[in-house]
């Protein structure tokens, strides 16, 4: 809908210029998720600072943008609330350190594994997501400290400028590209609200919103260098164990949504980005983070966009974000306290409107059922629960009906030869979800005394089909016929427990093929 890609190369200008925007729009979002996890909202802060930096200096997708997410944050809930914060600094170092060896083993790769439908739907969940979190910022805390909607003058005026946002970021593209839109419109909309003293909700009281009465007086976003402590936990077999399932959860989902976050940016901007080498340098942002009183995170899709909207190409924009956001802690809180939620707000939902496939409703009517019910499933999932969760589903999903539709898939061609034998010859894969039908392929009880089966254009992928094989040569044997098999691989012939007698070999002409089994261990 919106075509918000200005550049696809990379230059210091606007790698500066959208770093800078990018961290007016972490400043909020590190805050929400701080409080989603139970800690305070200097810790998400922080995260926010050490993620962007690190990631953007080592990872392998330069202008992709990391900090705090709510992905990561509901999984802390539950070892925060139990055990404390210092339970959770020991759990992102152990995730950290897990990540680092997902990069060492080279199973960044496996990220390819997941399937287009798939793909479109996590785009659309997460940009749906997105959207759902922006209305947060609607509501307001009413005499009884309880949320409640906006109304009247404050609500229109909400919505008044959400949209001149919008519209800024829209038009100015079409006069000059020279600055990024989404900065412009922040600070266009700050001024007017301060200039003509405008009612609008500010970033310092979306604070003081999730604070305790007794702390929103005080409330600010002014602070100070993380600083190095080891976490206060005893170092024991029992605290491995505590923080272990929190610390494989947020390892899987952290390279999950950011490798997903990889791949969107490469088809954004026609390049390639290093899937192992971001999940090492997730791994040691990760680890730095649990040493530095931060709360870990990942890649984050909202702001990765608006870096890439914003013409961030290279590694110098996530590196400018992060030092602009430790800028604005340690020396300019007031000045990002001051921005109006309705110019943040107005950039996320651009960010929405450029980051939700709509291609995806004129695919839906052109691809099969089964694609178009994985898109919607996956949509789905990651809204009502989780990426991670969402992603897993649809991988399996996909993966039952391409088994679903490769049972079918396998043939027989009959002949009698020369030699009066009946020669089957085998066309598609066997495996666990077409053996049923090999099975129903032959006619052992008409069929004459020698049989040819013959898997010159067919493949043994699994135990399955080596046990249907089996099965099948037992059959002959009980009739008193005698089997033939050829061209299978050296390992089928391996396997086989008792129709290995029956496989003629050629040297020359036997394929060689693994087949997927434990049997060999």
């Amino acid at each position: 809908m919106f075509d918000l890609i200005t550049s696809k190369d990379s230059n210091v200008k606007n790698d500066v210029l959208s770093g800078i925007t990018v961290a007016l729009a972490l400043v909020p979002e590190a805050v929400a998720f701080a409080f989603v996890a139970g800690v305070e909202p200097m810790i998400g802060l922080y995260a926010a600072f050490m993620m962007g930096l690190i990631t953007s200096a080592i990872g392998g997708r330069p202008g992709m943008i990391s900090g705090a997410t709510g992905a990561m944050a509901v999984v802390m809930v539950a070892l925060v609330a139990q055990h404390g914060v210092q339970y959770l600094f020991a759990a992102v170092i152990l995730a950290g350190l897990l990540q680092i060896m997902c990069g060492i083993f080279k199973l960044g790769k496996f990220i390819r594994l997941v399937p287009y439908p798939v793909m479109l739907g996590f785009v659309n969940g997460l940009a749906i997501v997105i959207f759902l979190a922006q209305l947060g910022q609607f509501k307001v805390t009413n005499a009884a400290g309880e949320l409640q909607w906006m109304e009247g003058t404050l609500l229109y005026w909400m919505l008044g400028l959400v949209a001149l946002t919008m519209a800024i970021i829209y038009l100015l593209p079409k006069l000059t590209k020279a600055v990024p839109a989404s900065l412009v419109a922040i600070v266009t909309v700050t001024l007017l609200v301060h200039g003509l003293d405008l009612e609008a909700r500010t970033v310092i009281d979306f604070v003081r919103d999730l604070l305790p009465a007794d702390q929103r007086d005080t409330a600010t976003l002014a602070g100070e260098l993380p600083s190095f402590a080891i976490p206060m936990v005893p170092f024991t077999w029992e605290t491995v164990m505590i923080i272990l399932p929190t610390s494989v959860i947020l390892c899987l989902v952290g390279l999950i949504e950011s490798l997903l976050t990889l791949s969107l940016i490469d088809e954004m901007t026609d390049t390639r980005g290093r899937g192992n080498k971001e999940c090492v340098g997730q791994g040691v942002a990760n680890t730095v983070n649990g040493f530095f009183g931060g709360m870990g995170g990942c890649a984050m899709i909202g702001q990765s966009m608006i870096n890439i909207n914003s013409g961030g190409r290279g590694r110098l924009s996530g590196i400018t974000a992060a030092v602009v956001l430790l800028g604005f802690i340690l020396f300019a809180a007031p000045l990002i306290e001051m921005i109006p939620l309705a110019a943040l707000v107005g950039v996320m939902f651009v960010v929405v409107i450029a980051t939700f496939e709509w291609a995806s409703f004129r695919i839906i009517r052109g691809v099969n059922k089964e694609d178009a019910f994985v898109l919607f499933l996956v949509t789905g999932v990651t809204v009502i629960a989780d990426l991670a969760i969402a992603v897993v589903v649809g991988v399996i999903v996909s993966a039952l009906v391409f088994a679903w539709k490769h049972a079918r898939h396998i043939e027989a061609r009959s002949h009698i030869d020369n030699d009066g034998w009946k020669v089957y010859e085998l066309d598609g894969p066997l495996f666990f979800g077409s053996v049923s039908h090999f099975k129903d392929l032959f006619d052992i009880a008409n069929d004459p005394n020698d049989v040819v089966i013959d898997f010159k254009d067919s493949r043994i992928w699994d135990s399955s089909g080596i046990d249907a094989l089996d099965t099948l040569a037992d059959k002959y044997e009980e009739q008193g016929k005698k089997l033939h098999i050829r061209h299978i691989s050296d390992e089928c012939r391996s396997l086989l427990r008792k129709a290995d007698k029956f496989v003629e070999i050629n040297v020359v002409e036997d394929p060689r093929y693994r087949v997927a089994t434990d049997k060999l261990a």
